[in-house]
């Protein structure tokens, strides 16, 4: 066994283990970098080792069944201020709000949009609406005004 990965309970408990462990080979050995949760809900990492060519080691990814989220650019703003959020399938919002509060925001892409603090915002989530799901920040927005 070169590595495993645990799950964290909120409790502050593991749950060992989660069923991934790294074997070398064509899945990797000794797991290397952070873990980063893309906003897709996908866990993602890298290896020292392992990989099928030259033991150079893998990108792997694993899927705890965590659902999908956005990200916010910036974590905190004025009204007024436009914030970038970071997602998946974001083509086709129907609404953006900042704890509640509508805002006005432009899609950019499927993956990155705008959305401007409303008058009224107060510290707290923001919710994106798009065509297949309701997504919800992964980090609130601190209002500074």
């Amino acid at each position: 066994m070169f590595g495993t990965l645990y799950e964290i309970e909120s409790s502050g408990g593991f749950v060992t283990p989660v069923p991934w462990t790294f074997t070398g080979g064509p899945d990797g050995a000794y797991p290397s970098t952070p873990l980063i949760q893309n906003t897709n809900g996908m866990i993602y990492g890298t290896t020292a080792n392992g990989g099928s060519i030259d033991d150079y080691g893998v990108i792997f990814r694993f899927d705890n069944h965590l659902g999908p989220f956005v990200s916010l650019v910036s974590t905190s703003g004025n009204t007024g201020a436009t914030i970038g959020i970071l997602g998946q399938n974001l083509t086709g919002t129907t609404a953006v709000s900042f704890n509640g509060t509508a805002a006005t925001f432009t899609v950019v892409s499927g993956t990155y949009m705008t959305a401007q603090v409303p008058s009224g915002a107060t510290t707290g989530t923001v919710t994106v609406v798009t065509p297949s799901a309701m997504l919800t920040s992964n980090r609130p927005l601190q209002v500074t005004d």
